[in-house]
């Protein structure tokens, strides 16, 4: 038998990849937990453990993103691969492959020089371990998310060479200074990623792309993109994202969701419409966890649209109650766009909670009453109640129902802070679905790790990329120019709150939230200060209108989902979606106008 050294180099590169995400993932839940324990019972905790988790999480980020960018998981706009071999040659493809190859290389050097300089400045952010340790990731995921591009993309040989040929010539100072003096270069670099993103470049590229082109035509190292995008990831609050984000798939691969539909439906299967209604509150419960709608149609949606249709009501009904009820628990804790909003505006975080429970409500009784109504329409058969039997049901999944008031205390009581509420999070489910449950076992860990990793590495990449575009307009003062133009040609605050459902509208359709928010809050809050809007009350139309964008035409995110999620048609996905569409508008419209929805407990 003759061994093959690149398929043993293979393997062994895919067995320590595993590893290292079980390592790094396993690390962030049990850091957190162990520095509560030593501070409830006064025993000498682990030092600098805060900074270690939050540097862990720029290493899943990057180690996710690497996952994503083999398993084609990078977030996009189209709903095929972009970086998949094809027989017919597609010279648009072909240019969103260079490009995201470019950006990536860009990025990757970048990476580079801003560890040289930590390197020769060498900072420790815990006893003997340096700071550059942590960021040597960061250059290392560029390349590798690169080189996995370069080889899924460029199999002609002759395309390799030319690709090549292109980052040598780009690297040319000559060459660029050419470039510059004869033609529009931003104008036309804009143009190129634009045309890429259409063609299906991951969105992180795009916002990568255009920060690398401006501040390279500005003359500013381009470091300045990885270094902003280390401040953000490493933020004191952000772990929070791959731990609640690790608890809901850990819930979605279990039985969970079945167990909960079953007290749903005994508790409300009496009321005209009660199955939506118990799905509008899971999904309420799986998004907030998650912070994505995407993970709730794509886990739940295979359970709950049969269980609909099966009721008796018809598919459209069910395919639009499952599409929009996937980020109708954005509002609630402990949701991940809410968290990012407060770290990118420095305001409180618990405060925009606090805010966002009276619109949470508002929108889940306003859906679950178009529910209700359908239900009644469509001539389903309704179940009896009986309370013996709701309170055996509940019992059976006492387990499960203490999950809510556990988060909901760890952020209001004051008990812990967001990321060991996480933490305590990750680590009562991971007991009770492996020992007292038995849904999951140890076998069935790595898998999830990996699927979880995937979707926090593009969720977090986008999140720092973003931020280097964002630095790029504080710098250009693109906020205090936007705010001066709206002082002259805006003197309503109605009219631009008007203006600002439309822009928002506009930006949820063709942006992820995430990057979304970090985005746009620098521009946007200046002007909703000079307006007289509260900032809390501003964040939760700026996060209330984003959601309404994924459920917008044409290109909303969770219309992709569903597509793909349904094996659906778009003009069917569009019609189901209508009239929860316009249930949601309506919402948005009260948030906006009746600012006493949001601050009625402030």
């Amino acid at each position: 038998m003759v061994l093959n050294p690149l398929k043993i180099l293979k393997d062994s590169y895919l067995k320590f990849e595993i590893i290292l995400n079980i390592i790094v993932l396993l690390s962030m839940v049990f850091l957190p937990f162990i520095e509560t324990f030593t501070r409830l019972f006064n025993l000498p905790n682990i030092p600098a453990s805060q900074v270690l988790v939050q540097h862990l999480t720029l290493w899943i980020a990057f180690l996710g993103a690497v996952i994503a960018t083999k398993s084609n998981n990078l977030l996009a706009l189209t709903r095929s691969s972009l970086f998949s071999t094809e027989k017919n040659f597609d010279i648009g493809k072909k240019i969103a492959q260079l490009t995201t190859f470019l950006v990536l290389i860009s990025l990757a050097y970048g990476s580079y020089e801003l560890l040289k300089i930590e390197i020769n400045d060498s900072i420790n952010i815990a006893p003997m371990v340096p700071r550059w340790l942590a960021q040597i990731i960061m250059p290392l995921g560029f390349f590798i998310m690169a080189i996995i591009i370069f080889m899924k993309s460029f199999i002609n040989i002759q395309h390799k060479i030319f690709t090549i040929f292109i980052v040598i010539l780009f690297s040319n100072n000559v060459f660029i200074e050419s470039v510059v003096e004869y033609l529009p270069v931003r104008l036309l670099g804009t143009l190129f990623i634009v045309f890429s993103i259409i063609k299906g470049a991951p969105i992180f590229i795009g916002l990568g792309g255009i920060a690398v082109l401006f501040f390279w035509y500005d003359f500013t190292p381009i470091a300045a993109i990885p270094a902003e995008a280390y401040r953000i990831v490493v933020s004191p609050t952000l772990p929070t994202i791959p731990l609640f984000t690790f608890a809901g798939y850990l819930l979605a691969e279990s039985n969970t969701s079945e167990r909960l539909v079953k007290v749903f439906r005994t508790i409300f299967g009496w009321i005209p419409g009660g199955t939506p209604v118990v799905i509008v509150f899971l999904c309420g419960f799986f998004s907030a966890l998650t912070g994505g709608s995407g993970v709730t149609i794509l886990a739940l949606g295979g359970l709950l649209v049969p269980l609909l249709i099966k009721e008796g009501y018809d598919k459209s009904f069910s395919i639009g109650l499952i599409t929009v009820s996937g980020a109708i628990g954005l509002l609630f804790p402990p949701s991940l766009p809410v968290i990012i909003y407060g770290i990118t505006a420095g305001i409180s975080i618990k405060n925009i909670f606090i805010a966002g429970l009276v619109p949470g409500f508002t929108l889940i009784v306003l859906v679950a009453s178009w529910a209700i109504l359908q239900g009644k329409n469509q001539n389903v058969i309704r179940n009896s109640f009986s309370f013996k039997n709701s309170l055996a049901v509940c019992w059976e999944t006492k387990w499960e129902l203490i999950i809510p008031v556990m988060i909901l205390l760890g952020i209001f009581g004051g008990y812990s802070t967001l990321v060991e509420t996480a933490s305590i999070t990750v680590i009562y489910i991971l007991f009770i679905e492996i020992f007292i449950l038995k849904d999951l076992s140890f076998k069935d860990i790595p898998k999830i790790i990996k699927d979880c990793s995937s979707l926090i590495g593009g969720v977090l990449i986008i999140l720092g990329i973003a931020m280097g575009l964002t630095s790029y307009l504080i710098d250009a003062q693109i906020p205090i120019l936007l705010l001066e133009k709206a002082k002259i040609l805006i003197k309503s605050k109605f009219l631009f709150l008007l203006l600002l459902n439309v822009f928002l509208l506009i930006v949820g359709c063709l942006m992820d939230i995430f990057s979304a928010i970090i985005v746009i809050v620098p521009l946007i809050a200046p002007l909703g200060v000079h307006f007289g809007i509260d900032p809390i009350h501003l964040a939760i139309i700026i996060i209330a209108n984003l959601e309404l964008g994924f459920l917008t035409p044409p290109v909303g995110m969770n219309l992709f989902l569903a597509a793909y999620r349904f094996n659906e048609d778009m003009p069917t996905i569009y019609k189901a979606t209508l009239p929860f569409f316009l249930v949601k508008f309506l919402v948005v419209i009260l948030i906006t106008y009746l600012p006493f929805l949001t601050l009625s407990f402030f």
